[in-house]
């Protein structure tokens, strides 16, 4: 349900956002590698433009604005920080997933966006990758990593989140702008 606010005519989605935390690595046994080709390549000072594709096709049934709203230059800035590394996950050739961590806190990592393309959900790639992303967080050393969700993520995204061992901690009712 869209809401136009009175004062000042932007239109905000009401959500709930939920915090997740895991501190420490996953004892869940490794998934198998899905059928097909499959990789998972670190993408090292991503274009911009490549980026804002990840984003806004994976972040679009979702309603992932907040980059969206970012100058080129500001997110160039972001994430080709050296604190900041991207992930991506490619099947049969093509662009089929994103996940973004985040280290700028030396003891704690942040999984700051993880998500598949549209036509590649529902095809067991979710949880394979989402360990693979994990298991590249903790590489690190870190004590503590976090990851949040709403309820306008994809229904299966927390369940996915608590499935590989994130335990929620904390819940806030917030509201989205809409560029």
């Amino acid at each position: 349900m869209t809401m136009i606010s009175p004062s000042d005519g932007k239109r905000r989605i009401p959500m709930t956002v939920t915090f997740l935390e895991m501190r420490s690595k996953p004892s869940a046994l490794p998934p198998p590698q899905p059928k097909g080709k499959i990789a998972i390549l670190r993408a090292e000072n991503p274009p911009v433009h490549f980026y804002r594709y990840l984003y806004n096709t994976i972040g679009d049934p979702y309603y992932w604005v907040d980059r969206r709203k970012l100058s080129d230059a500001a997110l160039a800035e972001l994430i080709r920080n050296p604190l900041v590394e991207l992930y991506v996950l490619y099947a049969d050739g093509c662009p089929a997933g994103m996940a973004e961590l985040e280290f700028r806190d030396a003891a704690t990592g942040h999984l700051a966006y993880f998500g598949l393309m549209p036509e590649f959900v529902g095809r067991r790639l979710g949880y394979f990758f989402l360990y693979q992303a994990v298991s590249n967080a903790w590489i690190k050393p870190i004590s503590n990593l976090l990851i949040n969700t709403c309820t306008l993520d994809h229904p299966r995204a927390l369940p996915l989140y608590q499935r590989i061992g994130f335990v929620p901690y904390s819940r806030e009712d917030r509201y989205i702008e809409l560029p």
